[in-house]
């Protein structure tokens, strides 16, 4: 019966898509909450907010690290199981869910032992201060201790996800997200342990979500169930998990690799001011990007089961659904944003200094924020079709090849100092979302539209 209710080659696909990117969407913006809420509170501490806020900032690339390998392995084990469910084999799609456990546990443990020991030399060099260490410090060496719960909430839930059980997606990120609203008042200000509270919050709500993931992936109600037999790890199929998740991977290593950047050189040229402007910055892009990234992310298990089940006509059907309400979705976003920055950046500080420098460093690091669609629809397209290379290629060539050097060059011409930073982003998402998108129309839909009127 739940196979019967998960046939994504039935009903229109802009259903299909809904009914999947919704929940997928809720979740992730209420996955934002571990850490959103975190930076939220941080940002209201009595006498020591700009510096404690910017101090956790510090921590972000190495918390990306953590969740870029756990989209590794979730982002890539999950649609090959879409499409083995799409083509009726049950057997090794589960295989693969079980293969990407067994590289979710063995990571965790890799990754907490390398970021516990090098923390300190490496917050460092992302750009802390003998004022900003203390406060970076403590947040990581608490948040390292749930790695595997980071890897298990990240990895393993798009498992429910590829298998239409969106709702149950979202229930399991927001019994954590909940948790970690009601223990962040009281760990931070009632127990004043703050920014180490903050840290003890994620890890118990992580934690929970953990656990809810994997009693619901050993049910009876999992149509693919996760298996002990299964968690012997195949080769064959761990190379497929690692060939097409490195697309997810390779996205979050290079947002740790250019947040590494920007706050190195907004160190160098603004000091510990401007580097809370980027944390507050990325804080609030990561709010309005989620909704897109989670519809181009919901959408993938459709398109990924259509492909499978030999549907041509579905799969550009959802390619163009997905690139217009991506597109409507930034366009109003970008507005909102333009017309009503103090509103966003006031969420996590109420500083004067840091309002009066965040709110033209906003306007500029969002212009022209519609262009992002177009790069997460290719992305979408590119994962959910098994085309690794070209997803991978453009996640590089947006971030490494444009956005670091522009961030390294642009703050020494024409004066242009931290608004060269912020300036990287926007001249990235025109050329990276033009590149990557009319790649995907040439080399993807095009074919698939001469498949369809074969």
């Amino acid at each position: 019966m739940a196979t019967k209710q998960n046939n994504f080659a039935e009903g229109k696909m802009s259903i299909n898509i809904l009914k999947i990117a919704l929940p997928m969407t809720l979740a992730q913006l209420i996955n934002l909450l571990y850490n959103i809420v975190d930076r939220i509170y941080i940002g209201q501490i009595p006498g020591t907010a700009t510096l404690a806020l910017t101090g956790v900032g510090l921590t972000f690339p190495i918390i990306t690290m953590i969740s870029a390998f756990a989209n590794f392995f979730g982002m890539g084990g999950a649609p090959l199981t879409s499409i083995e469910r799409g083509s009726g084999n049950l057997k090794r799609a589960e295989k693969i869910m079980g293969n990407s456990f067994w590289l979710c546990l063995v990571f965790s443990i890799t990754l907490f032992l390398f970021f516990f020991l090098t923390k300190t030399p490496l917050l460092y060099a992302f750009g802390a201060s003998s004022e900003t260490i203390g406060y970076a410090n403590d947040y990581i060496t608490i948040y390292l201790i749930g790695t595997f719960f980071v890897m298990v909430g990240t990895g393993m839930n798009n498992f429910i996800n590829a298998q239409g059980f969106a709702s149950i997606g979202m229930l399991s990120v927001l019994l954590g997200a909940v948790s970690n609203i009601i223990l962040d008042p009281i760990l931070i200000f009632g127990l004043g342990m703050g920014v180490k509270g903050a840290a003890i919050a994620t890890v118990i709500s992580q934690g929970l979500s953990a656990l809810w993931i994997l009693q619901f992936l050993t049910s009876r109600k999992a149509i693919l169930k996760l298996r002990l037999e299964h968690l012997k790890p195949d080769w064959k199929i761990i190379r497929s998990i690692i060939a097409l998740g490195t697309t997810g991977f390779v996205m979050g290593v290079t947002n740790s690799v250019v947040q590494i950047f920007a706050n190195s050189t907004l160190a160098t040229f603004g000091g510990d001011l401007y580097v809370g402007v980027m944390t507050v910055l990325n804080s609030i892009r990561e709010i309005v990007q989620m909704p897109a990234n989670g519809i181009t992310s919901g959408a993938q298990p459709v398109l990924g089961y259509n492909y499978g089940a030999k549907r041509p006509d579905r799969v550009k059907q959802g390619i163009r659904f997905l690139t217009l309400i991506g597109i409507l979705y930034t366009l109003v976003a970008w507005g909102i944003l333009y017309f009503f920055p103090h509103f966003f950046i006031s969420i996590f500080n109420n500083d004067d200094a840091l309002r009066q420098a965040a709110e033209p460093a906003l306007k500029i690091y969002f212009f022209g924020f519609f262009m992002m669609s177009l790069q997460f629809v290719a992305q979408s397209v590119f994962v959910a079709l098994g085309q690794a290379k070209q997803a991978v290629f453009f996640s590089i060539f947006r971030k490494i090849i444009i956005v670091v050097p522009l961030t390294l060059i642009l703050p020494h011409c024409f004066g242009l100092g931290v608004n060269g930073v912020f300036l990287a982003e926007p001249i990235s998402n025109f050329l990276g979302g033009l590149a990557s998108f009319g790649t995907m129309y040439w080399t993807i839909y095009r074919k698939i539209d001469k498949e369809d009127q074969q």
